[in-house]
């Protein structure tokens, strides 16, 4: 199974995860500073800045495609709830 690399900036640690992993899912287990109140990409409270490795996470889905427009989320920014890691490295922080 191709594996990821996510690094939380706000508290310096990287981690190895299988591709397709949900970022929320690390931030949890790592005990970043992502906090969420739900998981379904309705709230936004998830919201976190990719600071590189875009391109490693899965496209948005229509929901939270939607839910960044809806609240005018500058660009580089995902739903940690909804992210998916492909692969690569990823760097990312809260919002």
């Amino acid at each position: 199974m191709p594996k990821a690399i996510v690094t939380f900036e706000d508290i310096g640690i990287s981690v190895t995860v299988p591709a397709g992993t949900r970022l929320i899912e690390v931030s949890e287990k790592v005990g970043a500073g992502i906090t969420y109140g739900c998981r379904e990409g309705e709230c936004c409270t998830c919201l976190t800045k990719v600071i590189s490795g875009y391109e490693n996470l899965a496209p948005p889905s229509v929901l939270e495609d939607q839910v960044l427009k809806d609240n005018m989320v500058p660009r580089h920014h995902r739903l940690a709830c909804q992210a998916q890691i492909l692969g690569g490295e990823v760097v990312v922080k809260p919002a």
